[in-house]
């Protein structure tokens, strides 16, 4: 009966209501006949002994009175009364063992229920199976689903056994883990803050572990046969080309920001251009610039910024072009270096407190000394980098210049480094364009922290920052052909882009 109800309460509405209906109806009329019936005053003595024997004459018997067929819906004669029903030896005999033609009828129904009861019991016995196998399936999906795991974060001061005495598990993992090599390498590092994830079998045993190493690789740990296993993850970067252009108003460095240019790209476009434009003193108001670069995304999530790989800039009318090759250096848009021999200026620099000037009053004694060198005011300890690549020949200090060093580039160009806080060479060492040599000071005789910064040709003093700097070397004639394409590829869409932001202004 329960299992009954419970079936009863999955059926729809619609077809409670009808069973309902069926149930009230079969129960009214098992309970109340559809007519009353009499007994016939008239009986058939035509019967044979045998029939006497069983029937006798002028004896009262009780007949059930619901014998007759109920007459089908419609069929019911218009006459009241209705004639008598003689009954027939068959009739007698099934009247006195109690049948009648309502039995029947009802033992059909009841068997009919039966039937109905029994289909229903299969069905919910199914319906028991059905959930039974789902269920398994559920415990066997979540005994192997490697999401439901626990998350624990590593905590100021955390090593990795303290982690995993958090989480349950056994001084041996750690040690069994620790074997692999890159479990090594990753995890008796790991930093706070960072997340790993574990995963145990029922009985608390280590399962799988899931650190990830870095935004695009994931180390995963696994325990299989009794031993343990690792593998990376790696997911797939998509570059793409992202465009930026800006106006500038006040200075380069506000302009690039307000467009959205990251600051390592800021300082990077300075890098690229330096050779040619001071960014410390020639920018102008009207300057403007625009560049291609690279953008990397893993599952559609931002990852980091990658090279610049074109660019523009206008100074003082002056257009200068950029394209990055595939040896990874810039060239112009026709294939000349943009790397120059020289570095423009070999600090990061506030401002110029002193230009290039054969007749300058010396700020300390006061008399008409020549200034063979630009001074480049900066914070104390900003690094100062070999204008280009050469050997040192002098690295001392006197109560003159301070700590100093010279680099000869070759047998027609010369640079000097005065008043530093540190040097970083030696005498005789040869150094790289841009290797840092020492840090700005005011050691000497000065009146505040500079660099003072020399540019000598052929043994006479020219001005570092107007003098013509020699070209590098330009792309390579058999690689000639192919940057052009990637050249004239790289500029029509950097034009291209340009024009679109123009019109949608």
């Amino acid at each position: 009966m329960a299992k009954l109800l419970t079936l009863f309460t999955l059926l729809p509405k619609a077809h409670q209501i009808t069973l309902s209906l069926l149930v009230i109806l079969t129960t009214v009329i098992l309970m109340f006949p559809s007519e009353d019936a009499q007994a016939s005053k008239q009986t058939s003595l035509t019967s044979s002994s045998a029939d006497k024997s069983a029937i006798e004459t002028h004896k009262r018997y009780d007949i059930p009175l619901a014998f007759r067929t109920p007459t089908p819906p419609g069929k019911h004669s218009v006459e009241q009364d209705e004639p008598d029903v003689l009954l027939s030896s068959d009739d007698s005999s099934k009247l006195i063992s109690g049948e009648t033609p309502d039995d029947e009828a009802f033992a059909q129904h009841l068997a009919m229920l039966q039937t109905s009861t029994s289909d229903i019991d299969g069905m919910i016995n199914d319906i028991d199976d059905q959930v039974a196998a789902q269920k398994a399936l559920l415990k066997q999906q979540t005994a192997n689903d490697d999401n439901i795991v626990e998350y624990f974060e590593v905590a100021k001061g955390d090593t990795l056994g303290g982690l995993f005495s958090r989480a349950g598990l056994s001084a041996k993992d750690v040690y069994d883990i620790t074997q692999l090599p890159l479990a090594k390498k990753n995890l008796l590092k790991i930093m706070p803050g960072e997340e790993i994830a574990i995963s145990k079998n029922e009985q608390g045993e280590l399962q799988e572990l899931t650190y990830r190493m870095d935004k695009v690789s994931t180390l995963v740990i696994s325990h299989q046969n009794d031993e343990y296993k690792e593998t990376v993850n790696v997911k797939k970067v998509e570059s793409r080309t992202s465009f930026i252009a800006a106006n500038i108003k006040s200075n380069f460095w506000n302009a690039a920001a307000d467009a959205g240019l990251s600051g390592n790209h800021i300082m990077e476009l300075a890098n690229i251009f330096g050779w040619d434009v001071d960014f410390a003193l020639d920018i102008r108001k009207g300057d403007h610039f625009a560049l291609l670069f690279e953008q990397e995304y893993a599952d559609g999530q931002f990852l980091r910024n990658g090279n610049i790989l074109a660019a523009e800039f206008y100074n003082h009318g002056e257009r200068y072009t950029a394209v990055r090759y595939t040896d990874g250096e810039y060239y112009s848009e026709n294939g000349s270096s943009m790397r120059k021999a020289f570095l423009r200026s070999p600090v990061d620099f506030k401002y110029v407190s002193s230009n290039f000037n054969p007749r300058r009053l010396h700020p300390v004694t006061g008399q008409v000394k020549a200034h063979r060198g630009v001074d480049y005011v900066a914070a104390i300890g900003t690094p100062i980098k070999a204008a280009g690549k050469g050997k040192v020949i002098e690295s001392s200090y006197n109560q003159y210049n301070g700590n100093y060093v010279f680099i000869k580039h070759n047998d027609t160009y010369t640079t000097k480094y005065l008043h530093l806080t540190k040097r970083k060479v030696k005498r005789g060492e040869t150094v790289k364009q841009g290797q840092i040599i020492g840090t700005l000071g005011k050691t000497g005789r000065v009146t505040g922290a500079h660099l003072h910064y020399e540019f000598i040709v052929n043994g006479v003093h020219r001005n570092p920052r107007t003098i013509s700097l020699p070209k590098s070397t330009p792309i390579d004639r058999k690689e000639k052909n192919k940057f052009t394409a990637i050249s004239k590829q790289l500029m029509a869409q950097l034009k291209s882009n340009q024009q679109q932001q123009l019109a949608s202004n």
